[in-house]
This record gives structure tokens, sequence and C-alpha cells, in this order.
């Protein structure tokens, strides 16, 4: 079971309205060095102050995710990836209308229902927002530790700066 079953915690209850119509979840585990990447990102855009948008973490439990994002205009999922190019290359990828490419491979998924999986659930059954982009970074060291490798760590304000764009113009569609 993942971190979010871990707990006998109550739902969170959330009502979304015109005032956050955009949910930015950070994906991963802090622990794992690159694999930190999403959390790392979701509190950079906390601290920042993301005005609108509803900041989360999760460990990268597909059935968590579905519901985290569920009523919302736009999703935007930050993880690591493993996709076979250069550590350290910045991927964006809007999942809105199309399959996530096969090359892309998300660390959390240490189970078979990660980050793609719960995507394409959401697509199947008309849940998955009208919006939904996947941010990350190509991850070079995935090992028990704390802290990014020097390319991934290199590569996070284009990361940061690509994602502070696509909220700007979110909130202006």
């Amino acid at each position: 079971m993942g971190a979010e079953g871990a707990t006998n915690r109550k739902p969170e209850k959330r009502v979304m309205t015109a005032d956050s119509p955009i949910v930015l979840i950070g994906v991963g585990n802090e622990f794992r060095t690159d694999d930190g990447l999403g959390p790392l990102i979701a509190r950079e855009m906390r601290r920042r102050g993301a005005e609108g948008v509803l900041i989360l973490e999760t460990s990268g439990d597909g059935p968590a995710m579905i519901e985290k994002w569920q009523g919302v205009a736009a999703v935007l999922l930050v993880d690591a990836i493993c996709s076979g190019a250069a550590p350290g290359t910045v991927h964006r990828f809007d999942a809105s209308s199309k399959k996530l490419p096969r090359r892309y491979r998300f660390v959390a998924e240490s189970h078979a229902f990660g980050l793609a999986e719960a995507i394409e659930m959401s697509r199947q059954l008309h849940k998955l927002p009208p919006t939904a982009i996947v941010y990350g970074i190509e991850g070079e060291q995935f090992e028990t530790g704390c802290g990014l490798s020097d390319r991934v760590l290199k590569s996070v304000p284009e990361l940061l700066t690509l994602i502070e764009t696509d909220i700007r113009r979110l909130r202006t569609a």
C-alpha cells in the first residue's frame, strides 16, 4: 500500500473554486535522490506563492492522484523521468489529448498503477482534467539518499520557469 494509505486519516475535503482551478502535484520520494524532484518542485512553488494553484505531494500512488485532480480545470504533474535522454534533460508533455510516450518511465511507479496509468485510467473514465501536463527532468541517480544529482539540480530553474509560464498562460485562458 502506498504512503497515502498507510494512515487512518480522513480523506482531505476540498472545494475547487474559480480561484483554484489548477492543481500541481509533485510526485516522488525525497529519500531516493533524483526521485525527490517532484516534492522539491512542489515545495519551491509553494514557497514562491503560486497564487490560485493547489500544490500537493504524493509518493506516486495512481488512485490517490486521480482523487486529487478530480473537478479541476488543470493538473500539472512533476516527476523524475527515465526515458533514455541525457540526465538533466527537461521534459514537458501535454497529456490532455494523447498518451504519454512509452519511453517515459517514472521512478515512483514501484507498483503497477502509477502516474502514467492514472492518466490513462482517468482518460478512459472521462475524468482527466481538460488540461493535464506532465513535467520532469531526466534523472541520473535513484538510490537511497537525499538531494538531487548535480545534473538534475542544474535543470531545476529551467523546469520552474516552464511551469510558471504555463500557470500564467492557464490563468489567462
